[in-house]
């Protein structure tokens, strides 16, 4: 694939999320810590599913490529910002910009339709118990996980071609610390809004789906817990509470970002920052610190690894 000849920028300049020196000095130090919180928190979650063989059921299995994909996630932008903040011009190349864009909606997507299969997982875990195993399949398990990154690879892939023959001949400057669509398709040359209403239209019908599914399930599961056992009850509101507050904090930042996707607010850079970093910093902070197999299957292996150096 080429770029139109009508297109002469090579290069995006990215504005970060500040001016001041002394602000992205701080910048660097905080989301340096972040990011390292990112990359340890979902590790240890995967490396606690894999050793702990108490863990290999459907939910764990869904749970640890939700943390491969807020991972990679966190990773498509973050490391060059932290990089940005100690650079006087933050560029990024035309292709460079593009790959951004196509892992960010392929990413999104994904982890949008993976939030849907964990919503079913839990809707037989709990309405279904006795069938748990048997319905949640190794098959149907990998069924979901490959319908879940084909949606997103079908979803990034749409709103990508809206990119591929558009001329950009002048201005090149993003206003936000990684290239967003809707602000880069606003630097092409000639009228692009129908263009833009299209790639709202877009990530809006998939993130509208995704949240009707989500909601009808979790209305029929709360349902379903009411004529449970009170210690039963207890649990599966637990397992729900947890699951109920990664959605929102998914889908919410979603909302305002894609609702007025076109309007310049610093608040949308704040959403932007909590949608692709503290996103996945609390998703395993929430799986983990709400969920006592978790923890216990942690002190389990940190208690093997304590006897193993001891032994030694």
């Amino acid at each position: 694939m080429e770029k139109t000849n009508q297109s002469v920028v090579s290069e995006f300049i990215l504005l970060g999320l500040s001016k001041s020196q002394n602000l992205q000095i701080l910048f660097f130090l905080g989301f340096s810590v972040v990011y390292g919180g990112i990359v340890l928190g979902n590790l240890l979650i995967l490396v606690t599913v894999i050793f702990d063989s108490c863990l290999h059921t459907p939910m764990y299995f869904l749970l640890i490529n939700l943390s491969c994909i807020d991972m990679i996630l966190a990773s498509f932008a973050t490391p060059k910002m932290i990089a940005d903040f100690l650079r006087d011009r933050k560029t990024i190349s035309w292709w460079g910009c593009y790959s951004q864009m196509f892992f960010m909606h392929l990413l999104g997507g994904s982890e949008m339709m993976l939030l849907v299969a964990m919503a079913i997982d839990r809707y037989v875990a709990i309405c279904k118990p006795l069938y748990y195993m048997t319905i949640m399949s190794p098959r149907v398990l990998i069924g979901l996980l490959l319908s879940s990154y084909a949606v997103g690879f079908v979803h990034s892939s749409s709103q990508m071609a809206f990119m591929l023959n558009l001329p950009f001949c002048g201005p090149n400057v993003v206003d936000s610390f990684f290239c967003d669509l809707p602000l880069v398709i606003k630097l092409a040359c000639g009228d692009t809004y129908v263009l833009q209403l299209l790639v709202v239209a877009d990530s809006g019908l998939l993130s509208l789906v995704c949240f009707l599914l989500l909601l009808v399930s979790y209305m029929v599961i709360i349902y379903s817990v009411r004529h449970h056992t009170a210690s039963g009850s207890s649990k599966a509101f637990s397992t729900l509470s947890a699951h109920i507050t990664v959605v929102t904090l998914f889908f919410a930042p979603c909302v305002f970002i894609y609702v007025w996707p076109f309007n310049r607010y610093s608040i949308d850079k704040i959403l932007s920052v909590f949608y692709t970093i503290f996103t996945p910093l609390l998703n395993p902070i929430i799986y983990t610190l709400r969920n006592q197999e978790v923890k216990a299957a942690i002190r389990k292996i940190r208690t093997q690894h304590t006897n193993s150096k001891h032994a030694l």
